[in-house]
């Protein structure tokens, strides 16, 4: 079967490419050009039975991704659905399952089967687990664990695979020349860096590009080029090492482009604010406008417990600059497995730095969204703009806390109210619908 980019490139405009187009408010044609030349990507894997797609890239609204998932501290899975749920209904476009607890496969399964959003997976995580397990030692992972797990995982329907392809020998040289304050803070680009070091070899990921390609083409699986060697405080940020590997991911795209598998670019976490529009332009640039998909980025360091703000700061940068998916970061970021109200807030400030910038990118419906606000506001129409606002719930009842029954106003202003006085000097009546 053909994938999205090689039937969009035949002139073939897809139901997933509708569904998209229709979502977006913008015509098919548009996406079908978008997805033909990569500066779009539709990751839906022809296994996800239930999956309602989604288009990521230029010209779109910018997505957001939650993370959830097992680990060896908490391995049931009946927590993770729970955060599924959470994050579909508060908005996520995406969950990303990171599980690294047991039995990782039903893990994945049962995420793939529940969730009507895209899916990505990391299957370096649980190809160190197969290891740990088979052989005693994540070093002793082979290339046929690595590739036995990303042929599975696509199989089970995964919509986007993470992958470490850019985790090269010259990248970790550079690291080692340059120092850094952290080091390397990706599980997956620990894993195989560590791999590569002891066997004194590269990473086969990289060398064995082309059998990836081949597993993402049979089931139209969107590559996901990891950032490995992203920074993981602002010390580390766009330096050698980081900037090397995105070298190596613009050329990685072109090969998978080629062949025509869609592909994302991932990027860095903790980026000083001034840096991040930089950031973002050099990735556009070296990687040919492929989307990209950040991490935050968090602008400093000192927050945990409050990360999930760092991040929507830099979020809405990375995406005004033109980053085109947002993954979220919850309030438990550093700390520990967030909870479902953790999951909550992450999805919700997320998209809160989403829409930030979509008004900005000038993205069919998001300043008509603002504007119903606005205008909601000016009536004092409080069921409208209970219904407008993004997380309604939380207004709710934030506003029935802290005020009477049918007032008008807020108790913030109360008889001083600006809209109320404005109004009568107008001479014009004003709507109270409490």
């Amino acid at each position: 079967m053909a994938t999205q980019m090689q039937r969009a490139r035949a002139g073939e405009t897809t139901d997933a490419m509708r569904i998209v187009a229709e979502e977006e408010r913008i015509s098919t044609e548009f996406v079908r050009e978008g997805v033909a030349a990569g500066r779009i990507a539709i990751p839906a894997n022809v296994g996800h039975a239930n999956l309602r797609p989604r288009g990521v890239g230029a010209g779109l609204r910018v997505k957001v991704n939650a993370n959830i998932g097992t680990s060896n501290v908490f391995p049931d899975i009946e927590p993770e659905l729970e955060k599924l749920d959470e994050a579909v209904r508060c908005g996520a476009d995406a969950v990303m399952d990171l599980s690294t607890g047991d039995n990782i496969d039903l893990s994945r399964q049962r995420i793939i089967a529940h969730s009507p959003i895209m899916v990505g997976t990391v299957p370096l995580y649980e190809a160190t687990v197969v290891a740990i397990k088979r052989h005693g030692a994540v070093i002793e992972m082979t290339d046929d664990d690595l590739f036995h797990v990303i042929e599975q995982q696509a199989k089970d329907g995964a919509d986007f695979l993470t992958l470490h392809c850019g985790v090269t020998r010259a990248a970790i040289a550079h690291m080692k020349d340059e120092g850094r304050v952290m080091d390397i803070v990706s599980r997956g680009g620990s894993f195989i860096a560590g791999w590569m070091l002891h066997h004194e070899a590269e990473n086969p990921l990289y060398e064995r590009y082309d059998d990836i390609l081949d597993i993402c083409e049979k089931y139209d699986v969107t590559i996901s080029l990891g950032d490995g060697m992203r920074p993981g405080c602002l010390a580390d940020a766009t330096d050698r090492c980081q900037i090397t590997e995105l070298v190596t991911l613009g050329a990685l795209v072109d090969r998978a482009w080629a062949r025509g598998v869609q592909v994302m670019v991932e990027g860095p976490g903790h980026v000083p604010f001034d840096q991040i529009a930089a950031n973002v332009k050099l990735q556009k640039q070296l990687c040919h406008d492929a989307p990209f998909y950040v991490l935050g980025p968090l602008v400093t360091d000192i927050a945990p417990g409050y990360d999930h703000i760092t991040s929507a700061i830099g979020g809405t940068v990375a995406a005004a600059s033109g980053a085109d998916f947002l993954c979220y970061v919850t309030p438990a970021e550093h700390l520990g497995l967030p909870t479902v109200e953790d999951v909550h807030a992450g999805v919700i400030t997320t998209r809160i730095a989403a829409h930030a910038a979509d008004l900005v990118r000038g993205v069919p419906g998001a300043w008509e969204w603002d504007l119903a606000m606005g205008r909601a506001r000016k009536e004092l129409d409080w069921e409208a703009q209970m219904n407008l606002a993004i997380d309604p719930e939380l207004a709710r009842r934030k506003r029935g806390a802290r005020n009477e029954e049918g007032e008008e106003a807020c108790s913030m202003c109360g008889n001083y109210c600006s809209v109320k006085l404005l109004a009568q000097y107008f001479e014009k009546p004003v709507k109270g619908h409490c």
